[in-house]
């Protein structure tokens, strides 16, 4: 059995933080085992929190869908940041600091259970499109494309769910400095030289520590 490295200070904030993270995830990371090696995909998920699923599809090309009944891992990343030593207090006090990388992530387990049947891929596919659509002027939908092409499409894709068996989850985040050097950290990732959204997000999310 693979586990994570997570010291107790990274440890997650709350269950419901990890809720949060799996709902908000768009592209993740499937490994599984094909019997001779590692095998990885990059896919979109959804998280259903009822169910305590992560649904996708892959291509029916990919043989990672007919990886079924073992143990298999999805990593869901959350925002991440480099940190500079420069952005530390004890940086100015005595110089011993090296830089790192602030992030939040997630390793979720479970059986991989494939789904090759068109209605249920449609219906996947359709709320897939829905959430990452939303927002937009004019968003697609998958009734603007000829029926015909849709069921090509679908003929060409294999449902996924992984039923989750365990989370291992991950909020490196600076709790093992101090708060000076915390506080330094933050307001280095909302600087101007900086300042990205995602910069931004690992900021705000070091606020709750």
């Amino acid at each position: 059995m693979v586990f994570m490295y997570v010291p107790k200070h990274f440890a997650a904030p709350s269950d419901a933080a990890v809720h949060e993270l799996l709902s908000r995830a768009a592209a993740c990371d499937l490994v599984t085992w094909d019997g001779q090696g590692m095998v990885a995909t990059t896919l979109p998920l959804l998280f259903d929190p009822a169910a305590g699923v992560l649904s996708g599809h892959v291509a029916r090309n990919n043989t990672q869908w007919q990886h079924t009944g073992s143990e298999a891992l999805t990593i869901v990343r959350g925002p991440d940041a480099y940190v500079s030593p420069s952005a530390y207090a004890s940086k100015r006090e005595h110089g011993r600091v090296v830089p790192t990388w602030n992030y939040i992530t997630a390793h979720v387990y479970g059986t991989l259970v494939a789904h090759d049947d068109p209605a249920w891929t449609e219906d996947l596919v359709r709320r897939l499109t829905e959430r990452h659509e939303a927002g937009r002027p004019s968003p697609w939908s998958v009734a603007d494309a000829p029926r015909a092409f849709i069921e090509g499409q679908l003929r060409a894709i294999v449902g996924i769910e992984l039923v989750i068996t365990r989370v291992e989850a991950k909020w490196k985040l600076s709790q093992n400095r101090s708060a000076e050097d915390i506080a330094g950290v933050r307001d280095d990732l909302r600087a101007d030289h900086r300042g990205s959204e995602t910069e931004r997000q690992v900021a705000a999310a070091m606020d709750v520590f």
